[in-house]
């Protein structure tokens, strides 16, 4: 046979023959040997090649090309990295996520919908694989960053979003749109000039980048969170009454006499539940009251499809995207007091220990005795403030009642095996501005858990009586922990002195363990790097069909009933325990549910990413003018460049890289989570106390860089010791006349979070300090 030597030989169909001779990967080496391609010719092979990996014909690996028809091909969401790297979120959720590397992205950006090939999988890796096709670009408009203006009508601009490491040189023919240094805009972008450096032209001017407005409307939308509800989404909430009609009364149980109260938090404007208890002869009874939403939104109309499509609420410190129309969530559908509203009400008996006896299911129509705070309810029944207790009157003896029941409930649950992580709960305190006045970590009293204990009970009561009749549902659940974390948190204790064991290979893990581990750590050196390993352990919790339990509750059968304005996948198990009271069967199928689940799932990811960039960025904000005071913190992470530094009085992390510490080299020991000095011995360690110092804050690269405060030598530290004393010795009696001793000032007890992973506690309801956690 003879070679092959001219370019006219190759053809797109010889090349593909080739591969699909081979039946295998070819390097470029054997490619060109089995086409015959000369040295001379090889830039007609290379433009060959490249064609076919456009088509997405020809898929080019990490030492090799394959043929695309004979690999696999996963489709999902791509993911990028800030390091630059990717994994593709298949849409078989089932699929372990796809690692792409920088290289083999292409042209595909963060957020687009890919196809990606799968390459030969290594042993003991997760599946690794290559973007060969774009398939659905998220967007063609983006925030950025004006770095500095060209001229002549020309800006260049930096993408905001730290996982988009491209950068636009921008162009505007409208006057009015004429951004300085440091505004954001949205732009649109246009052709790729260069590798990392894209044509584009401005659509509008957000502000100033320091501006919190500015801030909430960028990671909006970064995120993609829903801001203005469709016309006919409006024009529907607008055809709805300002309150329940008689006519809607008929048929449901009238419970308006009923001391039903809501406990919220102080600037709460939506109140989707009530509660009341009172004390019988087995114990007690618990009415929870949750807004009777569904009666209003009929699946398929226009306000169904966009709470469908928002999935939940999304909350920032100045604002809030609601899941639907204030005119529903602040006014027909909420429980505001001395208002007759409609409701879905669970009623519960219980045992003077917290067992369920009897539950009972049914529609209502409720009107709230009183709007009360967390605040309200700590200082009547844990402060004892007479002023709070006479406000209270007559609901006073009902509120002590639901305290007995709730710390019963509580401790039945503590002991099925349910997990309290000890976390911090920041908060942005905003001045009258509406500028980000102090980050501070919210209290957290006995009235919170109150309504938590009350939340859960309910979610499971609805979720067993369901189950029962099987009906096909959304449950909330939450996996086992991640068995491969769990190992190496072993490795951790087994070089401390905690009497503890964590399950072996293979064995499944049990929450009372986990729960001993988190006890037999408290108030110990191991508190903290106990806390977050256990927690980076935990799988996320999501909406599913199938009932997997819920490993942080401890619960077998649990669901989210508790927060329908809210929460989407509320309101659809509201449509079910209607159909079964009702007599009526499904009308979604499991198929159904499943697609419907994995999107809230994918949506409330969404909003949790959304609220802690925008924490991330208020931080930022906060620390640009205190570049170089001191600061104390934890070590919260370690890495093999540096280690992180959770601030106590910011709840943020900064890093330390290695790169500023010169008193020696330090060697990174992942599994004792550990940097310790190769001469010194020097040992940094997960949880250790230090203190630093405030080297730098970028807000385009959302960094907190900091320094190890410089550590004193023994010799200055005993000279200045020496002279403190020496002219303190002669007047230290003088003083001790003149006045009596102080009384040392008591610090203030920093705020504890002890809030199970998956707390259905949901107060953020404000558009002014929204409380991070969540009811039901």
């Amino acid at each position: 046979m003879a070679r092959k030597n001219r370019s006219d030989a190759l053809t797109p169909e010889s090349v593909l023959q080739t591969f699909r001779k081979a039946r295998t990967p070819l390097a470029y080496a054997e490619l060109s040997q089995l086409l015959g391609v000369e040295k001379r010719h090889r830039d007609d092979l290379d433009e060959m090649l490249n064609q076919l990996i456009r088509e997405g014909r020809i898929i080019r690996m990490r030492d090799a090309y394959g043929l695309a028809e004979t690999m696999r091909i996963i489709t999902g969401e791509l993911e990028v990295q800030r390091s630059g790297v990717g994994f593709v979120l298949p849409e078989d959720s089932r699929g372990k996520d796809v690692f792409v590397s920088s290289r083999d992205l292409g042209d595909a950006r963060h957020g687009d919908k890919v196809a990606v090939a799968l390459m030969p999988k290594r042993r003991d890796r997760n599946p690794e694989g290559r973007v060969v096709r774009v398939l659905e670009r998220r967007t063609e408009i983006y925030a950025v960053r004006i770095l500095d203006a060209r001229g002549r009508g020309q800006w260049l601009a930096q993408a905001t979003d730290p996982k988009l490491g491209f950068h636009l040189l921008l162009t505007s023919s409208d006057p009015d749109l004429q951004p300085r240094k440091n505004d954001i805009v949205l732009a649109r972008i246009g052709e790729r000039l260069e590798e990392h450096l894209w044509s584009g032209s401005i659509k509008s001017v957000l502000g100033s980048e320091i501006n919190l407005d500015v801030q909430e409307q960028l990671v909006k939308f970064n995120h993609h969170v829903p801001a203005e509800f469709p016309q006919a989404a409006l024009e529907q909430a607008e055809t709805l009454p300002e309150k329940p009609a008689q006519e809607d009364f008929k048929n449901r149980k009238d419970l308006r006499e009923l001391p039903l109260v809501t406990i919220d938090g102080e600037t709460a404007k939506d109140f989707d539940d009530a509660v009341c208890v009172k004390k019988i002869a087995q114990g007690f009874t618990l009415w929870v009251a949750i807004a009777d939403v569904a009666h209003y939104v009929a699946p398929s109309t226009p306000l169904d499809d966009e709470a469908r499509e928002r999935g939940n609420s999304y909350y920032f410190p100045k604002s809030v995207e609601p899941m639907f129309p204030e005119r529903l969530s602040n006014g027909l559908c909420s429980l505001n007091p001395d208002e007759p509203r409609l409701a879905m009400v669970a009623e519960m008996d219980f045992s003077p220990d917290g067992k369920t006896l009897r539950s009972d299911f049914y529609e209502a129509v409720i009107q709230s005795h009183a709007r009360l705070t967390y605040e309200q309810v700590h200082g009547a029944l844990e402060e004892d403030d007479h002023s709070v207790r006479r406000v209270m009157g007559s609901l006073l003896p009902m509120l002590e009642q639901a305290a007995t029941l709730a710390r019963a409930l509580k401790q039945r649950r503590h002991g099925r095996g349910s997990l309290d992580f000890d976390l911090p709960d920041p908060t942005v305190l905003l001045d009258v501005q509406g500028e980000a006045a102090d980050i501070q970590s919210r209290p957290r009293h006995f009235s919170h858990q109150i309504i938590e204990e009350f939340m859960i009970a309910a979610n499971e009561a609805v979720a067993e009586f369901l189950t029962k009749r099987k009906r096909p549902m959304l449950y909330r659940v939450h996996d086992q922990p991640d068995p491969d974390k769990l190992r190496a948190l072993s490795k951790v204790l087994e070089r401390t002195e905690l009497d503890v064991s964590l399950p072996k290979k293979g064995e499944p893990a049990d929450p009372k363990t986990l729960q001993a581990i988190l006890a037999a750590a408290q108030d110990t050196d191991m508190e903290f790097l106990v806390n977050r390993l256990l927690l980076r352990s935990q799988m996320q919790a999501k909406y599913s069909p199938e009932n997997l339990g819920h490993f942080g509750l401890a619960s077998t059968c649990y669901a989210h009933f508790t927060s329908p304005i809210r929460r989407y996948a509320d309101l659809e198990l509201h449509r079910a325990l209607k159909a079964v009271l009702s007599g009526l069967g499904p009308k979604i199928s499991l198929k159904q549910l499943k697609a419907l689940g994995d999107q809230l799932s994918i949506r409330e990811r969404r909003a949790m990413a959304a609220e802690r960039e925008i924490l991330k960025r208020v931080t930022v904000m906060f620390l640009l003018d205190r570049v170089g005071e001191e600061l104390s913190g934890v070590i919260s992470s370690l890495t093999d460049f540096g280690f992180f530094v959770e601030l106590s009085d910011l709840l943020a992390d900064g890093m330390v890289r290695l790169s500023s510490l010169t008193d020696d080299y330090y060697a990174f020991f992942p599994e004792r989570h550990e940097l310790v000095g190769r001469r010194t011995g020097r040992t940094f360690r997960m949880g250790q106390k230090v203190s630093v110092i405030l080297e730098d804050v970028s807000l385009s690269r959302l960094e907190i860089n900091l320094t190890l405060k410089p550590e004193k030598s023994p010799e200055e530290t005993a000279s200045k010791r020496a002279a403190k004393g020496s002219s303190r010795k002669g007047v230290q009696k003088e003083d001790q006349k003149k006045a009596p001793p102080k009384a040392p000032k008591k610090a203030p007890k920093k705020a504890r979070a002890s809030v199970p992973k998956d707390s259905p506690k949901s107060g953020r309801k404000t558009a002014r300090k929204p409380d991070p956690s969540r009811r039901g």
